[in-house]
């Protein structure tokens, strides 16, 4: 999306003077030996533009490059000859034990935590679960993401499920018609709403209310978690249910909003190419003054 306000341009979340996309052009000029990976470096560095955490927007700086390629206004070095890793991290990764049907109350269970995953095996084993036993398998998240398994301390440690929140959709009419917001505001502030995009209870637990206690937990932690890992605390959940296959009992039951059903389209489609099944949408504020951070620019600055 490209929004002209004078002599600002708005591309990839971030506003941008004439001179300063006169500079990008002069950038990949000068510099034609470099891969397109090392030009985002470059701009990265040029222009100042760095996450909350100090680090390189090296995606958003690609993301602009291929823009502007595909508007003709740059042309991008050749690509560099491809090298294949000698090193393969599968996403389907067997579970280590055989599991026995868990079924008791929820009682039982407690206390009741989200742990965090990190590590790579940890990774790993998680995305094999993830990729084994959800209807939707394992797919590589899109941009920031936070993993985590449902522990029970009541059961030892057992492992009860996954959770995964991801980067949000890029439009959804009835959540953007909900917020209040316009079209240049989600597109600077669209990283302030996170996706539940995975949920899994193992099959072999069967335990009434685990989801809807699960997803509480979420709601209590996720925007520290958020916060320590990319210097900015998220301010709303949504989430996708396909309601030929499931109710949304346990976000119901969790106080999540019913919004509405999508208009079929993937994440990222903005131009009506991919078409998917409608899903229902619900969304969770995690603060009550979401609107503010998301539509008055006053909040959003002094983040």
């Amino acid at each position: 999306m490209e929004i002209c306000r004078e002599d600002l341009v708005l591309l990839c979340g971030r506003m941008f003077t004439q001179q300063e996309l006169e500079d990008i052009r002069e950038t990949v000029r000068l510099c034609w030996n470099l891969s397109v990976e090392e030009l985002a470096q470059t701009l990265c560095e040029h222009l100042d533009w760095k996450t909350p955490l100090g680090r390189p927007k090296r995606d958003s700086a690609l993301e602009l490059l291929r823009k502007l390629a595909t508007k003709g206004s740059i042309t991008l070095p050749p690509k560099q000859p491809y090298r294949r890793s000698s090193v393969k991290i599968e996403a389907k990764v067997e579970c280590a034990e055989t599991p026995t049907v868990m079924k008791c109350s929820l009682a039982e269970l407690l206390p009741i935590e989200l742990e965090p995953v990190s590590g790579s095996m940890a990774n790993q084993l998680w995305n094999g679960e993830v990729n084994r036993y959800h209807c939707l398998g394992y797919k590589r998240p899109f941009g920031a993401h936070q993993r985590y398994y449902i522990i029970s301390h009541g059961k030892g440690g057992a492992r009860l499920g996954c959770l995964m929140f991801s980067a949000a959709a890029w439009a959804l009419t009835v959540r953007d018609e909900w917020i209040g917001w316009n079209p240049v505001q989600r597109s600077q502030r669209l990283n302030w709403i996170v996706n539940n995009s995975r949920f899994l209870i193992f099959p072999w637990v069967q335990v009434k209310n685990l989801a809807s206690k699960a997803l509480s937990l979420a709601a209590e932690r996720l925007r520290s978690d958020w916060k320590i890992r990319y210097g900015y605390a998220p301010v709303l959940l949504e989430t996708f249910v396909d309601g030929s296959m499931y109710r949304g009992t346990c976000y119901q039951a969790a106080n999540w909003l019913y919004l509405g059903e999508t208009a079929g389209r993937g994440r990222m489609d903005r131009h009506k190419e991919y078409p998917s099944t409608p899903k229902q949408i619900y969304v969770y504020p995690l603060v009550k003054e979401f609107r503010e951070y998301l539509c008055h620019e006053e909040r959003w600055a002094n983040e």
